[in-house]
This record gives structure tokens, sequence and C-alpha cells, in this order.
């Protein structure tokens, strides 16, 4: 058990098509902030997007890999189904509204657990939730067209999908310090940390539900907050002696991250909680230039040829 390590999803990353289309919808129509623009640290010919709140704190965070012309891929079981973001108990009505307007298919409102939602899916297909609720304090993005009080504050859950959810359910309450919050017939949530949104892990059973297969429209990991490279080392000792073969720890510049698989095979993440987006970048200049670490500024010149910004 590492009690107290666990704080709650850090981010979220997928795979992309197009990076400019990918732009356009999380921050043109979903209004979050665009927080950095870099590179795979392990395949440097490939952009890494950030996008969260306004300095891209842990719990708001989504990532994106984006590649052009490569295979569609599926969503299906052993793998993140849906991202959920948190709204504002009165927000539903606006934001119908504003997807409408930007001619965004979407489903819902639906109850979930006594909380109203909509969802519909991103230029690539990954599905997107919209969860309203009055337990959020955080405050949401605004920026053109999107007032504070109806903004997206960060993650809200994770829905992960599997013909069983039995066998991450318990290696998520025995090993990563979550607890059980609410379950229906085939849906359970669990929280770390406490009972709030951007804490929460929904498991879905979907038995008939093919596995997923990799590709553009699909999500790559999860990840979830620890405070310090001291938290992460000791949750890293624990999962070793578990028998679930951490990796090494990953200098990622704005964190640092351990990465496993869980036994219903979705690959996790532990990052640390700092030290955060403004090491390089002050909040006005978030996302505007390519940002490298120091290890890769030598080949900027053909890191920037080769993602075709030359």
């Amino acid at each position: 058990m590492v009690k107290g390590l666990i704080q709650g999803l850090h981010h979220v990353t997928s795979f992309s098509g197009s990076a400019k289309n990918n732009i356009r919808f999380y921050t043109e129509i979903l209004g979050l902030q665009f927080v950095k623009k870099t590179v795979n640290y392990d395949s440097p010919d490939t952009l890494h997007l950030y996008y969260g709140d306004k300095t891209g704190n842990p719990g708001s965070v989504t990532t994106f890999f984006p590649f052009s012309g490569i295979t569609r891929g599926k969503t299906g079981n052993s793998s993140v189904t849906s991202t959920m973001f948190s709204i504002g108990a009165d927000s539903i009505g606006f934001w119908t509204n504003r997807l409408k307007t930007h001619q965004v298919d979407f489903r819902g409102p639906f109850t979930r657990f006594d909380e109203e939602y909509i969802y519909f899916d991103d230029f690539d297909g990954i599905q997107v939730e919209l969860v309203a609720n009055a337990a959020d304090l955080r405050p949401g993005c605004s920026t053109a067209g999107i007032p504070a009080e109806h903004g997206i504050k960060g993650l809200y859950s994770l829905t992960l999908s599997y013909a069983s959810s039995e066998p991450t359910q318990e290696f998520l309450t025995r090993h990563m310090n979550h607890l059980l919050l609410k379950s229906d017939s085939d849906r359970s949530r669990l929280y770390s940390k406490d009972n709030q949104p951007g804490n929460y892990i929904d498991l879905l059973s979907r038995p008939s539900m093919p596995n997923h297969l990799p590709g553009t429209g699909t999500v790559h990991h999860l990840a979830f907050q620890t405070s310090d490279e001291t938290s992460q080392e000791k949750i890293r000792t624990h999962l070793y002696r578990a028998g679930f073969h951490p990796s090494p720890v990953m200098d990622r510049q704005y964190f640092k991250s351990i990465y496993f698989r869980e036994p219903g095979g979705v690959l996790m993440e532990i990052a640390t909680a700092g030290p955060g987006f403004l090491i390089d970048e002050s909040p006005n200049e978030l996302g505007e230039n390519l940002k490298l670490p120091h290890w890769l500024e030598a080949k900027r010149e053909e890191i920037e040829a080769g993602l075709g910004m030359t």
C-alpha cells in the first residue's frame, strides 16, 4: 500500500491526427490553455502538445502525440475509453449551445451518479465527457466566448474499460490507495486522496467489447500525481516488490515519471507535481514556442526541420 502518496490524476496522453486540428479543438472549442509545445522525448521527431488550466496544474492536463497518415485506432477494452472534464453545476446548457455553434455532435444530457453529463468525440474520435457538478472548486478556464463560470475546471475522471474490471479494481485498492466510492451494474467509481473531481477513476465492465487497437483517436496512457521524487521512489519500490516492473525514473522536464502496466493492461504513469510548466515560459507565453529539454537543444534545427517548422 502506498498510503497518502497518490494524489489524484496528473494527466492523460492520447494519439491524435493533425496537430492543427487538435489545437483548434482543445483551445478554440473547449477553451483550454495551450500549456506547452514540445516533443516526445523518446521520439523527438513527434510533437507533444499539452493543454490544461491557466498554468497547467496537475489534474487539469490532457496531452497529445500528433501523427499524420498513420492508421486510426479503435477504442476498446484494456484502455481509457473516455476523458471526463469537470464543469460547473449549471453549465450543461452553455456547452450544448456552444457545441451546436461549432457543429460538434453530442449526446445527452444524461444522468450518472446524480450528476448531468454530455459526451462527444474530438476530431480524431477520442470520447470526451463534460460532467456538471457543484463539488469542484477549481476555477474554470476562461477565453473568448467562454466565461470562467462555465469554463472547464480540469479533469473529472477517466473511464477505463475491460472485459472484467475486477483485477484492476483490486490493484487500485490494494496497491494504489484508492477507495470505492460508488457503483452500479457495470461501472465502479474509485478515488484517491479525497472525494473530489480530479481524483476519480471509473472502471467499466464490457464483456462483449473487443480490445482496443492503438492508433490515432486512442489513449496512450494515464498518469497519477504524487508530490515529489521521494514519494515517487516509495511508490516505485512498492510496485517493484509487488511484481509490477515499473520503469526507471524518466526526466520529462516539467515532472519526473515512472511507467508500468496494471493487471488489465492499461499503461499507467506516476508523475511528480513539479517543477511544472512555468520553468521555461511565463504564463502569458505558454504554448507559443517549441520548447526542448537541454539535452535536445543541440539538435533544435534538425528537430524543427523534421517537424516541418523551418
